[in-house]
Parts: structure tokens; sequence; C-alpha cells
């Protein structure tokens, strides 16, 4: 039977990622169904004629993933989980259930920890005050502003008083209310890391600032061409720059900092997929430099998924005041009861431990999509540190970055042409590779696809 459901290669790399796969979509079909109760490791690795090591690692992962329970005395069995079937011929699509292979900025959904999840709400929820139940302060629940200061000053050296930080609807609502507080103070003008995110650019237009572009090279944004813009606020990506990869350099790192008091002005820092460095402990951000001059805008979208949008916002103390009272105006306060299960997943390690699952899982992938490079499109140059959830491709010179990037749409693929994210200047073409969200196996075909495109 169970050599029928799961299906290895072994003329393949990565025996444990088939498996791991294979179980997955198992579950997800139906054709394991909630309560079946797996073999032991022993047992399923003796019938597959693989290690046992193997089998317990495909089991721990896909108990991570809320896929799995393991009970005292029961063995393995399949969670009780929400399904998708695939749709039948003629029946109308329901919005895309996977991600473009290759599509950058997006973690692997399905690693979402499931399991421990459900039992921090359950925590949250029994736990719960009555006054819990009525409308709470605007800028989030307590219990969940302290633990986000503990967790922002320990892992990423902020510094966090719980009384200056805002709990927000993700980063998007954030950058709202510092466009609103930018505004208020009447500095429209706002300058923004070239190439940078174009959703981002919009959104701030949309917001009513003027975005002025300014390069950026090998150490990270340039301060010297900022100061030329004669804007006194900037949005900037220090740990992680997307798309090139880079990290600021701390020559400019100080430059920054002295140019914001120099022209009494705000530096926003997105601290967009900080928490993954694969060749050394992240950088520290920026605000733990000069707390007074920085606001911190960050969410757990990359890390756990985009739709809990659940972020946050540490600002300077003396922008407070109009962003408390904006952040009121915009929806009164957040979902508590989400807030409260944020808190207990942070406060019982929950929140580390997925971290810590998803940097060893999203370095293998990286690595696995860097030596599908490499074989397949050898003459390309691969830049930017191994960090985050994407990498940026040099293509060779003659090479239309956008009409490859409309081809691999096409095909089934997600990468973004570099050149579509530039506002001015001009620069190689190349192509941005997100490898968070689907296996070595999945990455290594996609980029020969990808390859035979160029």
């Amino acid at each position: 039977m169970w050599e029928a459901l799961v299906e290895l290669d072994r003329s393949r790399p990565r025996v444990g990622d088939q498996l791991v796969g294979a179980l997955r979509d198992a579950i997800t079909r139906g054709r394991l169904a909630p309560g079946t109760r797996l073999p032991s490791t022993r047992d399923l690795a003796a019938d597959l004629g693989v290690s046992r090591g193997l089998v317990v690692g495909a089991y721990e992962q896909l108990v991570a993933e809320g896929r799995l329970l393991t009970r005292r005395g029961s063995g393995t069995v399949v969670a009780d989980v929400v399904t998708t079937m695939p749709k039948q011929r003629g029946e109308a699509p329901d919005r895309p259930t996977t991600v473009a292979p290759l599509r950058p900025g997006v973690p692997d959904l399905g690693m979402f920890p499931r399991t421990a999840w459900r039992r921090a709400y359950e925590t949250a929820l029994a736990g719960a005050l009555d006054a819990d139940f009525d409308y709470t302060d605007a800028v989030g629940v307590p219990r969940l502003r302290r633990e986000l200061a503990g967790y922002l000053g320990r892992v990423r050296a902020a510094l966090v008083p719980p009384e200056g930080l805002i709990v927000t609807a993700g980063v998007t609502q954030g950058l709202a209310l510092l466009a609103n507080a930018l505004l208020t103070a009447g500095m429209k003008r706002v300058g923004l890391e070239d190439p940078g995110p174009a959703a981002l650019r919009d959104h701030l237009t949309r917001l009513g600032l003027d975005v002025v572009p300014v390069p950026v090279d090998g150490e990270g944004l340039d301060v010297r061409a900022l100061g030329r813009t004669r804007a006194k606020a900037v949005v900037v990506t220090p740990a992680h720059q997307f798309p090139t990869g880079v990290v600021l350099a701390p020559s400019r790192r100080a430059e920054l900092v002295a140019w914001a008091r120099r022209v009494d002005g705000l530096v926003i820092e997105d601290d967009y997929d900080a928490e993954y460095r694969y060749d050394r402990e992240p950088v520290a951000c920026l605000q733990g430099l000069a707390p007074d001059r920085v606001a911190l805008v960050g969410s757990v979208s990359k890390v756990l998924a985009p739709g809990l949008r659940l972020g946050w916002l540490v600002a300077p103390q003396a922008w407070l005041p109009d962003l408390r009272a904006a952040k009121a105006d915009a929806d009164n306060g957040g979902p508590s009861l989400q807030q409260l299960a944020f808190a207990e997943f942070l406060a019982g390690g929950g929140y580390d431990r997925h971290l810590r699952r998803a940097r060893r899982l999203h370095r293998e992938r990286r690595d696995a999509a860097v030596a599908a490079l490499r074989r397949h499109l050898p003459t390309a140059r691969i830049g930017g540190i191994a960090a985050g959830l994407h990498l940026v491709v040099e293509l060779p010179p003659g090479v239309d970055d956008r009409a490859v990037a409309e081809r691999a749409a096409a095909a089934g693929l997600g990468p973004l042409a570099l050149s579509s994210l530039r506002q001015r200047g001009r620069g190689p073409a190349g192509l941005v590779l997100g490898y968070a969200a689907h296996t070595p196996h999945e990455l290594a075909r996609a980029v020969r696809t990808l390859a035979g495109l160029v």
C-alpha cells in the first residue's frame, strides 16, 4: 500500500523531500483521511526501503506543519485539517491555492504551524477575561505589545518600550499610519530605494506622498544622493534590500542617522525578511542606533503567513500622539483574540521554534536554487547575500528581462523583472527569484524551464 501511495525516485537527490511531498499531497488530496494512523517510522522505512532517520524527519516536518499529530499510545495520525480537492473539468476555478514557482516574497504557506497556533489560540481563549471581548486599546492588546517589545529587543536589538509600539494589520497599515503623520507634519516628499518594490512605491503614492527614487549600490542606500533630493523622510530596508539583496554598510548607517538629525527628518525602516540570514547572525536593526529618528515596521508575513495580518510599528516618541490617533481613526483596534493568541505563541517559544525550522528549510532551498542556476544559467551572476526569501540574477547582455518574465508567467512561473523595479536610471537586466515556497526538486525544474526561456 505505502509503496503505491509514496512513489520515490531514488535516482534523484533529496529523497527525504520527495517523501515529505508525497505524504503532504496524499493528505491534501484526501487519500490519507483525517484520523488515519500511519505506520511506525521503523515499519514505513522498511516498507519503502529507506533509512528510519529519513522517515523520522518527514514525520517531524509534517507534524510541524500541523498535518500529522503524535499521540501517546496512538502513534502518528493524520490531523483533521481542511483540504482542497482539485476542481472537476468545467468548474470555475477558485483563487490560486499555490504559489507560482520562483515568485519572490512569499514563505512556504504549507509550513504554517497549525497545531502550535491552534494550541496558542485555545490557551488564549481559555484565559481571556470578559474585558478582552470589549473594545480594547486601539494600539494593540497590552500583553502582545509587551511580548513583541521583548522579542524585538532580544532578536533585532531594537529599543522598544511597550508604550512605544503599535500593533498593526501588517506593514501596509504601519506605512499608511506613517504617511498620514508625515503629511500632517508637512513632509510630503519621501525617498525610496531604487531599485525597490513597485508595490510599495505605488502604495506610498496612493497615500498622497511624493516618492523620490534614491539609488542603491553595493553598500546599500546612497545617503549623499538622498541629501540631494530635499526629502526629509526615507523608506529603507537595511537588513536585506529588496531586490538587490545588499546589506546597508556600517558607514552608511552612520551617515543615514546623521542625515536624519541634520534635516530633522525620519527614517522608516522596513524590517523586510530580516530574521532570515544563512551565513551568519542577522544584523541588528537600525532603530536600535537612533530610536529618536527611526520608525521600525515589521510583520509576521514572511515568517508565518501574510494572511494573519499581524504587524507592528515602533516610532519615535515625538511621533506617537499622531500615530495613535490615526490608528484609532483607522480601525479602533485589531482583533483581540488573534493578538492574544500571538502573544501566547511568542511567550511559549512557538515563534522561535518555527523560525528555526523555517530558516533551516529556506537555506536548503536557496542552496538548491543557486546550484540549479549555476548548472542551467552558468553565465548569470547571482547577487546579494545569503539571506531572505529571494535572490537576484543578473542576465547576460542583450537579454530583455521583462520579456523573459512575461514568458515565465505564461509558463506558470513567478519571477520579477529587475528593470520593472527601477524608477529611473539604467542597469543590467535581471530577474528576482523566490525560493521559499517550493522543494529543491521543484526549484531545479523551475530554473531549468526559466533557463530555456532566457
